[in-house]
Order: C-alpha cells, then sequence, then structure tokens
C-alpha cells in the first residue's frame, strides 16, 4: 500500500470526514483523493483550494513571512469545513492536504491534531 493511500485512509478516519485529497498546488493536481460522497468533486475541491493556498501565500510573503508559518487554512461553508495543511517540509514543498469534513460532526481541533500526524507519514 502506498504512503499517499495510507494517509488518507488514515484522514477519513478523522470524525466527520467526507473526503480527503492531497494536492500540488504547482499542478494542481491531486495525486491521491478519497471521499465516502459520491457527489464529493475532489478534483474541483483541489483547484479551488489551490487559489487559496497561492493567495495566502503570496499575502503572506509580502509580509515577510516565511511558507512554513502557516500551519492550516480552515474555509468555513454552511454545511463543510475544508481543512487545508501545506506540508511544509523541505521534500514537500508544493504539496498540500485538504481535508472535507461534515460541519456538525467534525471536531477541527481534533482534525488539525490529525493532520500534524499524517504529514510527518508523508
Amino acid at each position: 500500500m502506498s504512503t499517499i493511500h495510507v494517509a488518507l485512509t488514515r484522514a477519513m478516519r478523522v470524525e466527520g470526514a467526507l473526503g480527503a485529497v492531497l494536492v500540488d498546488y504547482v499542478s494542481r493536481m491531486p495525486l491521491g483523493a478519497m471521499s465516502c460522497r459520491n457527489t464529493l468533486d475532489l478534483t474541483r475541491a483541489a483547484h479551488g483550494c489551490t487559489d487559496v493556498v497561492r493567495a495566502h501565500l503570496s499575502a503572506l510573503s509580502q509580509f515577510g513571512h516565511q511558507p512554513e508559518q502557516i500551519e492550516d487554512i480552515l474555509v468555513t461553508l454552511v454545511g463543510e469545513l475544508h481543512l487545508i495543511r501545506p506540508l511544509t517540509r523541505r521534500t514537500h514543498e508544493g504539496l498540500f492536504l485538504l481535508l472535507v469534513l461534515d460541519r456538525e460532526h467534525a471536531h477541527p481541533d481534533l482534525a488539525r491534531k490529525e493532520l500534524r500526524g499524517i504529514e510527518a507519514l508523508l
């Protein structure tokens, strides 16, 4: 089993997880994805969240912050939470994890903690 598959499987075990995807934000390409909903288009979510990551990195660089200072980005929607975690270790430049959560059943702090552990796997 690939490391990406193991990481995504672990992400899907987070309470309230609807989908997880590992994305290369340079090319916008999902490197792996898992979902428990057929209606959740993770490729489209990956493209949209790539814009969010790029915008945050650009804004932070204008203020002199380094990319590794971003721990995560939380996007709150009516029924979902999108938790974006840029992978900051040197070998993972240009990658981020996106975890889509059901807003009613998710615990964002626990999800953040789990994504930190998943990042260590990659």
